[in-house]
């Protein structure tokens, strides 16, 4: 998935022509697009091609105090951020808007966000209901019923629990029970044991000490509390899977009868908990780690119900406190983002507000946005660039060279099956039930919570909707459904920082829109995981056994490939880890290109800025990536996240590419060569 965060990759280049190398020449005199702007001519493109491309304005635009990234998703998110603002405030002022209408919803949400007052008046007596119920439990019961309660306030809590298609069965919904229960970024955060990582430990343990301090405990109460959590939550991150372990789809996937689920933990009970949600008539689940399960049924016996208390507490209130008053927000920056992504200040409370009534009341806002802000004709424009990514896919598909002739055929009825949703959706979510009003912030994002909890509930036993949406047309940002074989690509993908008064030229949107949205996407139909399903989203093995024998002798050399990349001080990437996202990103800018040799562009190689179109179309891939991200964000990403970071987004497919060597003259002493024997191309 493309999406919009801490979440990116790098990449290098090296460009040298037979006579004198590029980088050792002088900038044009005039620039007129971002391409030739951001050169930085310092820098040899075969060494780096990430900051080649992107340095210069890097060395301009420093990262904000505020922020842990700057580049090129933070500007288009700033530009979505403006408008949004403009629909938040034009509907706040409002005189008069009829009791549950859009304008009425988003106008109180962002008013009660607003009030910095009354938030801070109110602190934590606004949780008093949820905190009283909490302190109330009683037995083992009413630890489940807590359970379900506080996963519907603020969604996951001591375990993922969710509803989604079975993977076998996609024409069917499923309740899914994954592990969970931790507020560090991963399973290793709890064990790992250089220097930064106890670090990380030891100020979590202060900042938990903190908050139960800031919730009326006395100091020697808060600090037994702090040490229980943090010994209950290692515990919890000792009986959980790997994110390695985790990327294996079909070894993540034990479906079993509610029965055989309350054999497995006896201790749990699973009708209490699903009968607090409302949910009757369960009669089987899709566990995804069982021996988590039963661990986590063992350790509801041994931990003392006052400690259970104690965790539930700390796990409500720390999913809200951004929401909540100045001084516990101050707290939970300080440690959340300071700590683990190094921003040093926090965003403006409006930038916060905003962000949260988008993320909260997103089908809402995105109906505005669609009828104000959108561009006309963008769905069309997205639309011709998906087809042109399909039917290059299609071609490289038919002249594979590693792959059976049987295999093929699944697979091109897989593509051929595939379907796009661009734009914004044809039917929008009804949130009507969703009460929002201007007397408290933190209550209506538990009002939303619930709200989506209930949405989500409420489809069991329903037939698949597929015009569903999970992504709003304003999210900067994309994805690849499984079980429903579709591309998802919002509306907002067509803004291309530079280009706002004009339309780009191909070589940017067939590497950007073309390569790094739907190229990425659609190969995620085809990445280790996704090869895995049909053409109809089911689950199976479709492969013969010499088609997964060669795919995984690529995949291999691509893992090792990531492997060697060094990300911060001595820390290497996780080329396992991120190995989904790695060929997505391979096979996006594969396609991307091969489409764009298709274009009028490519074909006349008409020089804009003194750049050819192929140059153009590279340099674009390097902007579609153009991130400048902390140290510590990079640190948390390769260690927690399933993408690469930016950098490697960059320098990793470009190294696999022959095109990139020709275009920019790589030699073999260039830091980016890869010898042709070893590059990887997989799709």
């Amino acid at each position: 998935m493309k999406i919009l965060r801490p979440i990116f990759l790098f990449i290098t280049f090296t460009l040298l022509f037979i006579s004198q190398s590029i980088f050792a020449q002088k900038p044009p005199s005039v620039v007129s697009d971002p391409l030739a702007s951001h050169i930085d001519y310092t820098v040899n493109p075969g060494d780096d091609f990430f900051m080649y491309a992107n340095g210069q304005w890097f060395k301009e635009n420093p990262i904000p105090l505020s922020e842990n990234s700057n580049g090129l998703w933070e500007m288009i998110q700033a530009t979505i951020n403006d408008q949004i603002k403009t629909i938040c405030e034009s509907s706040a002022k409002m005189e008069t808007t009829t009791q549950g209408s859009n304008r009425q919803k988003i106008g109180d949400f962002y008013f009660s966000g607003m009030d910095s007052l009354s938030i801070n008046r109110k602190g934590l007596s606004v949780l008093k209901k949820e905190l009283d119920q909490i302190e109330s439990m009683k037995d083992l019961n009413d630890l489940m019923v807590i359970e379900g309660m506080v996963d519907k306030s603020v969604v996951s809590n001591l375990f993922n629990f969710f509803l989604g298609q079975d993977f076998k069965l996609s024409s069917k919904y499923a309740l899914f029970f994954r592990q969970g229960g931790i507020s560090l970024p991963g399973r290793n955060y709890y064990f790992d044991t250089d220097s930064k990582t106890v670090a990380i430990r030891h100020q979590f343990l202060a900042y938990a000490i903190g908050l139960y301090q800031n919730m009326g405990y006395q100091k020697a109460a808060s600090v037994e509390a702090g040490k229980q959590l943090m010994k209950l939550e290692t515990d919890l991150a000792r009986i959980s899977r790997t994110k390695e372990q985790l990327r294996d789809i079909e070894k993540n996937f034990t479906k079993i009868s509610l029965k055989q689920l309350q054999k497995l933990t006896p201790n749990m009970n699973w009708t209490v908990f699903l009968q607090s949600l409302k949910l009757h008539q369960i009669d089987t689940v899709i566990l995804g780690q069982p021996e988590f399960f039963k661990g986590l049924d063992q350790l509801i016996t041994t931990v003392p119900l006052s400690v259970w208390k104690d965790y539930f507490k700390f796990k409500l209130v720390n999913s809200l406190t951004a929401y909540l008053d100045d001084k516990l927000y101050n707290n939970y920056f300080s440690f959340y983002f300071t700590t683990l992504r190094g921003v040093e200040k926090p965003k403006s409370r409006w930038e916060r507000v905003v962000e949260k009534t988008n993320k909260s009341l997103g089908e809402l806002v995105g109906q505005v946005y669609v009828d104000e802000y959108l561009p006309k004709g963008s769905k069309e424009k997205l639309t011709e660039i998906g087809l042109s990514v399909k039917t290059v896919f299609i071609e490289r598909i038919k002249n594979l060279d590693w792959m059976s002739e049987e295999a093929k055929e699944i697979a091109l009825k897989k593509l051929a099956a595939m379907r796009f949703k661009v734009g914004a959706p044809d039917k929008w979510k009804d949130l009507s039930t969703m009460n929002i009003d201007r007397s408290s912030f933190a209550q209506n994002v538990m009002n939303a919570n619930r709200w989506a909890h209930e949405y989500m509930l409420s489809k069991f036993g329903k037939p698949i909707d597929k015009t569903e949406w999970n992504m709003t047309p304003q999210t900067y940002s994309a994805y690849y459904d499984q079980p429903n074989n579709e591309v998802c690509v919002p509306g907002c993908n067509i803004i291309i920082p530079g280009f706002e008064k004009t339309m780009a030229d191909d070589a940017l949107l067939y590497s950007i829109i073309g390569g790094s949205t739907f190229g990425h996407e659609m190969t995620h139909a085809f990445d280790d995981q996704g090869r895995k399903y049909d053409e109809h989203g089911n689950m199976h093995n479709w492969w013969k056994d010499s088609d997964s024998i060669h795919f995984y002798k690529k995949t291999k050399e691509l893992v090792a490939q990531y492997n060697s990349y060094v990300a911060v001080d001595t820390l290497h990437l996780n080329g396992f880890q991120t190995l989904g996202e790695n060929i997505a990103d391979l096979g996006g800018l594969r396609m991307g290109l091969e489409a764009f040799k298709k274009t009028n562009q490519y074909k006349t190689n008409e020089l804009i800025d003194g750049l050819s179109a192929e140059k153009r179309f590279f340099l674009g891939w390097a902007y579609a990536w153009m991130i400048n991200e902390r140290p510590e964000t990079v640190a948390l990403s390769v260690k927690s996240d399933s993408h690469s970071p930016a950098r490697f987004r960059v320098l990793g497919p470009l190294s696999n590419t022959p095109e990139f060597y020709k275009a920019f003259g790589l030699k073999e002493e260039d830091k980016m060569w890869i010898p042709e024997e070893k590059r990887v191309t997989i799709w």
